[in-house]
């Protein structure tokens, strides 16, 4: 069965792409979602011609255009040449994920005595913000335009009772595409009921360069050198929910205080398949501070993370299958590196809080700076 099977005649995005132009930003239909709300594709250019895109449907990442250290510019991030992709179950590719990221057990938590029940969509427990996140809804968009960076701001009011979560809550997320070729994205939110709130983007990384769906010339990461600003990690049990505790990475296959090959130690992550772990990031929450490095030898780029969140999920594509729902990519072929709080954090006392209570707001920023080296 071809990969194709199933797509539209929704323009593709190197169609897309070819008709735009140097620094600003560019706008262009991209389909419709599947309650018929028409769906417009964004690419934001820096002034070396460097490009992200980003559609307003699920306020997600779909590709992210840098050079390698001989100046050929290539796709880094994995998703979908079309929208049909982004209309089923994706793996949340690029997505910008709420109300709460990661997992909340058995889909339940209390806020001062009142119990709430979420969508279970994981097992027996509530995933990435239930059957319908943000990630399926259609954000709105304005445009940041400054001197040396573009950017969007995208929108969006999630009523009280959505997916079982309290409070109406009122979302921006910006992300700012600047001429160093760095993306910074910043999460803000404010409710009128108390209500627990966790985002991230979930995008997945190949920096040795990615294609779409027909003929993919993409490896593993096993080859990719990364280093994590940490030295303890949130253990979980079998349905991958926190015992309550952190615990050292040293000794562990989730020791990467020093830059280590992803592929080095993945094969003994049995249970999980490979990583899909989150690590305590170094120093203060709050401040913007390293989180991760990643050097990719053959192509010679690299990214830098930095991060105001307290915690980073490594998940290095574990469940891509190679087809058609998975963007035709395999396993370990991409991998993420999600800035959040830790998983459950609403039924986990010694976790930082993710309650957002009113009169109080979320304020979060991550950033990733691309670039090069011998």
């Amino acid at each position: 069965m071809s990969l194709q099977r199933g797509f539209t005649t929704n323009p593709t995005l190197d169609q897309i792409l070819m008709r735009t132009t140097l620094f600003g930003i560019d706008a262009t239909p991209f389909g419709k979602s599947n309650s018929g709300e028409l769906v417009t594709l964004y690419r934001l250019t820096n002034s070396h011609g460097n490009s992200i895109s980003m559609m307003d449907l699920g306020a997600i990442l779909v590709s992210i255009d840098v050079p390698d250290r001989n100046g050929i510019r290539t796709n880094i991030n994995a998703g979908f040449p079309t929208i049909d992709g982004y209309l089923q179950r994706h793996p949340y590719f690029g997505s910008t994920v709420g109300r709460f990221c990661n997992r909340i057990a058995n889909g339940k938590f209390s806020i001062d005595g009142k119990s709430y029940a979420l969508f279970v969509n994981n097992g027996p427990n509530h995933l990435h913000g239930g059957k319908i996140g943000f990630d399926q809804l259609l954000w709105s968009t304005e445009r940041l335009l400054c001197e040396n960076s573009v950017g969007l701001r995208f929108s969006l009011i999630s009523p009280d009772g959505q997916e079982g979560y309290p409070g109406t809550l009122h979302v921006t997320a910006d992300y700012v595409w600047d001429n160093k070729n760095t993306l910074s994205i910043r999460f803000q939110a404010s409710t009128d009921q108390a209500t627990h709130v966790n985002l991230t983007n979930h995008a997945y990384f190949n920096l040795g360069g990615l294609t779409n769906l027909e003929g993919l010339q993409v490896g593993t990461v096993y080859d990719h050198s990364l280093s994590v600003e940490s030295i303890e990690y949130v253990p979980v049990d079998a349905n991958m929910i926190p015992t309550g505790n952190t615990a050292s990475v040293v000794g562990t296959p989730l020791d990467f205080t020093k830059p280590t090959d992803i592929g080095d130690r993945i094969h003994q992550l049995e249970q999980t398949r490979g990583y899909d772990h989150c690590f305590v990031v170094n120093g203060p929450a709050g401040t913007l501070r390293p989180a991760a490095t990643v050097y990719h030898p053959g192509s010679g780029r690299t990214m830098v993370v930095r991060t105001t969140q307290p915690g980073v999920q490594l998940y290095t594509g574990n469940f891509l299958d190679g087809t058609w729902a998975s963007g035709g990519f395999k396993q370990h072929e991409a991998f993420c590196l999600e800035t959040q709080h830790y998983p459950d954090t609403p039924n986990q006392r010694t976790f930082p809080t993710t309650l957002l209570k009113p009169g109080e707001k979320l304020d979060e920023t991550t950033t990733f700076e691309f670039g090069t080296r011998a």
